[in-house]
């Protein structure tokens, strides 16, 4: 096995717990290696890069800042693992500025050269025609200048604004009159970064404006340009207000967050110390919250390479499996009501989710429809459905999270459309987030009413769809059904119910109801023998499920956990986690579902939901766990979702005792496996209706 990286050990103080940061600070690692494996085809590479950067972007914005005002608060509580906000903070600066090093050393030894070999990549000045570089200075002049304003950062008696996440030019100035300034130059981010040059070939846009540094400060002799970016606080909280000034709280929480804090400040490797010194007096930063980055900075802009048409650069496309036979309007409900159904999306097309929404809109039948919305993209056919079902005169009552951290707008829009079309649009909490992924359609049957669900641990956007792998369970099974129903009820007005007769509902009783479940799975251990549980899902950090899971491998149970992102738990300590397994899945796709299975004495159970096992999910967010009845579709579950996740070696990592990953390899005599290789050749569709447009019949695996 090799390590995620080949640096010094991990400082991390053994106890209980691996440190929550430390092993987010993990997972970004983990991504950070996709882009140095050569198994990924060169310009998805780029995008491992890109989202690297993005996700320390917003783990700057949002945990790195709350850090910092506990610090400055001088918050006395420690973090599970035992350690103070300080300490965190200390343990980040070390592990990042490793990263950021790597980082570089990728782009500047692998990746650069690399495309370089395929005709592709950055230019600098120096190696244009004198041809090329009149057509740029020209485009300057029409299309970049325009957009630039040169402004004085020192001296100035007061302090002008740097807006999070810009890439900025720090210009060292001479001037015979004033002497010595520095001054700044804003790199315009609405027109492209990459400048194409020629196919294939670019020239970044803050190289441009180096060569033309002259042209924004006449007059003046510049001794020097460097790079540098500001991140800046973006966990902007929301007010305690009453729900009907929630919008207007909102509206304040998108102004207040782009004059957030600074938290960090990334700059050229080659800055001189007096003019980095400048930046972190105006930003009011300390040394340790700066990074030095050789070679590219800002990776956003690899997203532009990326999307350059080499297919031979790029993973083979993925079409999600069309079923032929899935019915739509009345016969969907109809199938519906005679067996649950799961899908697998990326694997099984959206389609069916849309379809679901779309029927019920159009249904004559149908008497209302009832959703949660938290993120469902720009474009939305969800949304245009309720819309058209409201326009027909169906109960449509939406309940449109705002608080979805930078989705806050455009959720906004959409529920502003949809109460101009008299959809009832509630919004939910100030105190908590609702997080739950619910639809409920409730429909004339003869002389009965019936109601349908569908319960997913993703998100009702067709976009993420195509690139998150997650799970959808539809049901019209009357329990459930009636859950659901007392929940809208809930979100919509007023409730204190608590209770509820399948579902698992946080912040009530999502961790008791697993803790529950783990508990009669020891104790079916004990009587029988054969405890297996299975996890699957984005974040395990709650200290009281790792406790429980402890218990549980002391016990003998087989616990495996696939956990895409944060594992505080700490597997295979001798008399604490023998039996405990971890590993984290990274490739193609986003692992984005949530499953809870529970196997012991051959008796199968199973969740599908939204919750992850962190206190911020079972504590101050609405959460649905939902029991997958139907034995075959746990089956379906255990044999086609997690098994080849198990068995995975090509995408999987292996969490240490110590917190850090080391990649899974294949057993001798076994070609390598990629569960997400098996997903595109093996939907679930396809086994519960049959043949699909993909043009063969399923074949199970085992």
């Amino acid at each position: 096995m090799s390590r995620a990286s080949d640096q010094a050990e991990p400082r991390v103080e053994q106890s209980r717990y691996v440190n929550r940061e430390w092993s987010w600070l993990q997972f970004n690692r983990r991504v950070l290696a996709e882009s140095s494996n050569p198994s990924n085809p060169l310009l998805e590479r780029l995008k491992f890069l890109a989202i690297f950067e993005s996700n320390l972007d917003e783990f700057y914005m949002v945990r790195v800042s709350g850090l910092i005002e506990q610090e400055a608060g001088q918050v006395s509580e420690l973090s599970p693992d035992g350690l103070s906000a300080s300490d965190q903070l200390a343990l980040i600066s070390d592990e990042v500025k490793d990263l950021r090093e790597e980082a570089s050393r990728i782009w500047l030894h692998e990746l650069q050269p690399a495309l370089a070999e395929e005709n592709v990549g950055f230019l600098t000045w120096e190696q244009l025609t004198e041809e090329q570089r009149v057509t740029l200075q020209a485009t300057f002049r029409r299309d970049v200048f325009p957009l630039c304003t040169p402004i004085l950062l020192h001296p100035n008696p007061s302090v002008p604004f740097i807006s999070n996440r810009s890439l900025n030019l720090a210009v060292k100035l001479m001037d015979p009159e004033s002497g010595t300034m520095i001054g700044r130059v804003k790199v315009p981010s609405v027109v492209p970064r990459a400048v194409e040059v020629s196919r294939g070939k670019f020239i970044l846009l803050e190289d441009l404006l180096v060569e033309h540094l002259k042209d924004l400060f006449p007059g003046v002799r510049i001794l020097g340009s460097w790079k540098f970016r500001v991140i800046r606080d973006a966990d902007i909280e929301i007010r305690e207000l009453e729900a009907s000034d929630l919008i207007a709280s909102i509206e304040e929480t998108l102004r207040r967050r782009r004059f957030g804090d600074p938290v960090m400040l990334e700059i050229d490797a080659s800055m001189p110390k007096d003019v980095a010194d400048i930046l972190l007096d105006h930003l009011e930063l300390d040394e340790s919250d700066s990074f030095q980055v050789k070679g590219l900075m800002g990776l956003d802009v690899l997203w532009q390479l990326a999307s350059l048409p080499r297919a031979s650069l790029r993973f083979p496309p993925h079409t999600p499996a069309q079923l032929e036979n899935i019915p739509t309007g009345k016969e969907l409900f109809d199938a519906i009501a005679k067996r649950d159904l799961l899908v697998h999306h990326p694997y099984d097309s959206f389609r069916l989710v849309d379809e679901f929404v779309a029927s019920a809109a159009k249904d004559p039948d149908v008497l209302g429809i009832k959703m949660t919305l938290y993120r469902v993209g720009a474009e939305s056919p969800i949304v245009e459905s309720l819309l058209a079902a409201a326009e027909k005169g169906k109960q449509v009552a939406v309940m449109v999270e705002l608080k979805a951290r930078f989705d806050e707008n455009n959720n906004l829009i959409w529920a502003r459309a949809l109460e101009r079309a008299g959809v009832h649009v509630s919004y939910g909490f100030t105190e908590r987030k609702v997080h739950c992924k619910l639809a409920l359609v409730v429909r004339r049957e003869g002389k009965r009413v019936r109601s349908y669900v569908h319960v997913g641990t993703g998100n009702f956007n067709p976009n993420t769809a195509r690139i998150y792998t997650d799970i959808g369970l539809f049901t019209a099974r009357e329990a459930i059904a009636a859950d659901v129903s007392e929940l809208f009820n809930s979100l919509t007005g007023f409730s204190r119910q608590t209770g509820y007769r399948e579902l698992l509902v946080s912040p009530f009783n999502v961790r008791d109801g697993i803790l529950e479940q783990i508990e009669k799975e020891i104790e079916i251990h004990r009587l029988r023998a054969g405890g297996h549980i299975i996890f699957k899902l984005n974040s395990l950090v709650d200290p009281e499920v790792i406790d429980k899971l402890y218990q549980a491998s002391q016990a003998g149970v087989k616990i495996d956990l696939i956990v895409r992102g944060i594992s505080c738990i700490r597997p295979g300590v001798k008399g604490l986690s023998e039996n405990i397994q971890v590993r984290s899945i990274v490739g193609r796709f986003l692992e984005h579902a949530r499953i809870y299975y529970f196997e012991g004495d051959g008796q199968r159970r199973a969740y599908i939901g939204s919750a992850d096992m962190m206190r911020r999910n079972l504590d101050r967010r609405v959460e649905v766990l939902s029991p997958v009845v139907d034995p075959k579709l746990v089956d379906l579950l255990r044999n086609e979702v997690l098994a080849p996740q198990l068995e995975d070696t090509l995408n999987a990592w292996i969490e240490l005792s110590d917190g850090s990953y080391v990649r899974a390899e294949a057993p001798p005599g076994r070609k390598p496996m990629s569960s997400q290789a098996y997903g595109i050749k093996h939907p679930l569709g396809p086994l519960q209706f049959g043949r699909s447009t993909m043009g063969r019949p399923r074949v199970s695996r085992r």
